[in-house]
């Protein structure tokens, strides 16, 4: 999970307004940031480990000059944070290409070597990104003249969708020409796009999340669809392309359970209309299951789980609290690399409402239960406050597998309800019992008959892979490089910079 934006501007610089858009979808990655722009045919680049605030100060700023620039925050699902692994990515050749890409590519370690026997090309990093650049890059070549076009630029893309498996949605500028965005044939990845009109003409803006088109005065046009592209000409022209024959709705339906914000439209879904119903849904199977309750109050986990958590109160009859205040300047603990952070980080971001819990049954609600390193903890939290019982609701299905597109659900002995019942989950995390939403009830949640969606990728809570090229090999492999020893470790870095600003300190 990370966040894109790209911006073609009509007149002046637009690095404030892609920082500006990067600290909207900042809950997309807070591991490294990065901004590229370009300006009279060269790129000029920022990018660092840390929160958008952090890697950006006023000389930064200064020097990423140009009407057109590509941004990034991200958070890693492999490897140690590095910021040779941050984003976005750069090639010279052909004509200068810099990318920034959310997702993860399936057969990354295929291509890597493709690319080196057949297409002549360097890997730098370990970042299926650099490859996805490489690849493109590769296919644009093809068209082999000096001056290209939008037919060129869909046609690398059709390329890119022909080589390239899982699931991807890219921002990509090409010196000289303009931006291009990208999303793969099964629209795993979400990627939407708006314009505003300016005294100076049209301008357009590429980001994960609406929302940040929201914050910066862009119109929603729509998403860009599985397997399709747009160019959007330095000039400000905007050209459209499905660049694959048979392409497949099936975003990946975690977005809506967790990591887009509530006040995002994705596929033309509300987050937050879809989060309200699966409080509802959830509160009937709790209904089906326990129809002689003793809840005395739902207390949500803030802060995503909150949307879900007041339809449930309401529709189980029973009180809604607010049990836990928030520290605002801990960052989400599900996208921290490492058990021994995410522990840490749990008291220091959650402190407790005391009187809330005291004497009370307490239905404790959260989005979802991964590794149940929050759970375990925030469950003993409410037990220290007074909690005669502590019960746990998930508005999602228990996560039994990997999520290989692009999630950090990671190797299958990491995650709390692999190979265990829901009794013993809860025994595992300490709560009296705990219910899971049933995936029929988050489905219908999230499917409206007004969207081209008609299916999604479920395939952490069921294990069946839309793209359909994932093995237990695959899966094995993806484990040695997820796990959390294999994030245990400290690279600091080096700021990256090109261009007109060289100022690492």
């Amino acid at each position: 999970m990370c966040g894109i934006i790209g911006i073609v501007g009509s007149n002046g610089n637009v690095n404030q307004a892609i920082y500006d858009a990067l600290t909207v979808i900042q809950h997309r990655g807070q591991d490294a940031a990065g901004i590229v722009t370009c300006d009279k045919g060269k790129f000029h680049l920022r990018k660092a480990n840390g929160l958008v605030r952090d890697v950006f100060k006023t000389r930064h700023m200064r020097g990423l000059t140009g009407k057109m620039g590509v941004g990034h925050v991200r958070y890693p699902t492999a490897g140690c944070s590095s910021t040779a692994e941050a984003q976005p990515f750069y090639v010279n050749s052909p004509y200068g290409i810099a990318l920034a890409h959310n997702g993860n590519l399936t057969n990354a370690e295929h291509l890597k070597d493709e690319l080196f026997r057949e297409d002549l090309r360097h890997i730098n990093t370990e970042s299926d990104s650099e490859v996805l650049l490489n690849v493109f890059a590769h296919e644009l070549q093809q068209a082999g003249k000096l001056r290209i076009d939008e037919h060129d630029i869909f046609k690398a893309v059709s390329g890119v969708h022909r080589r390239c498996r899982g699931g991807y949605a890219a921002v990509a500028m090409i010196t000289g020409y303009g931006m291009v965005a990208f999303r793969d044939p099964y629209g795993i990845r979400p990627v939407v796009f708006g314009k505003r009109e300016t005294e100076y003409g049209p301008e357009y803006m590429v980001s994960s999340e609406s929302v940040a088109l929201d914050a910066l005065g862009f119109e929603l046009i729509r998403d860009i669809a599985p397997g399709e592209a747009i160019f959007i000409r330095s000039d400000g022209e905007l050209f459209t392309h499905q660049c694959i024959e048979a392409p497949t709705y099936s975003p990946c339906i975690f977005e809506f359970v967790y990591l887009a914000r509530p006040d995002s439209i994705i596929d033309d879904i509300s987050v937050y209309k879809a989060r309200l119903r699966m409080g509802e849904q959830l509160a009937e199977k709790i209904l089906r299951e326990y129809p002689e309750h003793d809840i005395d109050v739902v207390i949500p986990i803030p802060d995503t789980s909150r949307t879900s958590a007041l339809p449930l109160a309401y529709n189980l009859g029973v009180k809604y609290r607010e049990g836990f205040i928030k520290n605002r300047y801990i960052g989400r603990t599900f996208i921290m690399p490492g058990q021994q952070q995410r522990k840490k980080s749990v008291r220091q971001k959650l402190n407790v409402i005391d009187l809330e819990f005291s004497g009370k049954n307490v239905l404790l609600v959260d989005d979802s239960i991964v590794r149940g390193t929050t759970s375990s903890q925030i469950i003993k939290m409410a037990r220290e406050a007074g909690a005669k019982k502590v019960y746990f609701a998930s508005a999602a299905p228990a996560v039994r597998y990997p999520n290989v597109y692009g999630i950090d659900m990671p190797a299958v002995e990491e995650l709390l309800a692999h190979n265990r019942s829901d009794d013993e989950v809860a025994a595992e995390i300490g709560a009296d019992w705990v219910v899971y939403q049933d995936l029929d009830g988050l489905v219908q949640s999230v499917l409206r008959e007004t969207t081209a969606v008609k299916g999604f990728d479920t395939s952490c809570f069921t294990g069946e892979y839309v793209t359909g090229d994932i093995t237990p090999e695959y899966l094995e492999g993806l484990e040695l490089r997820r796990n959390d020893s294999a994030k245990d470790c400290s690279d600091i870095g080096e700021a990256s910079e090109i261009g007109l600003h060289n100022d690492n300190t």
